[in-house]
C-alpha cells in the first residue's frame, strides 16, 4: 500500500512548467539590459519592450522562446553561457510571456 501511495504521489507531482523554472529572473534582467536592449530598441524606435509585447510577436511557446534566445546569442556572438540563456528566459517569461 505504501508503494502504491508513493507511486501515485510521484505521478501527481507536476513536471517543470517551463524550461526556465530553474533560472534566475533577476540575473536575466541584468543580462537583457546589457546584451539585448540596444538591439531591440533600435528595431522598435527606442522601445525595446515592444519586441515582447507587440501583437504579432513570433514567440508562441516556452521552447520557442528558448530557441530564439539561443539564436540571438549565436547570431550576435554574445558568447552567453547556457545558464545565462536560462536566466534570460526566466526573466522574459516572468515579465512578458507567462508560459506555464
Amino acid at each position: 500500500m505504501k508503494t502504491l501511495i508513493a507511486i501515485l504521489a510521484l505521478l501527481s507531482t507536476p513536471a517543470l512548467a517551463t524550461p526556465f523554472d530553474k533560472g534566475d529572473a533577476k540575473a536575466g534582467k541584468v543580462l537583457v539590459d546589457q546584451q539585448c536592449t540596444d538591439c531591440h530598441a533600435s528595431m522598435f524606435n527606442g522601445d525595446a519592450s515592444k519586441i515582447f509585447t507587440r501583437a504579432d510577436h513570433r514567440i508562441k511557446s516556452a521552447s520557442g522562446l528558448a530557441q530564439q534566445i539561443t539564436a540571438c546569442n549565436a547570431n550576435l556572438g554574445n558568447k552567453l553561457l547556457p545558464e545565462d540563456e536560462l536566466n534570460i528566459g526566466a526573466y522574459l517569461n516572468h515579465s512578458f510571456y507567462k508560459f506555464k
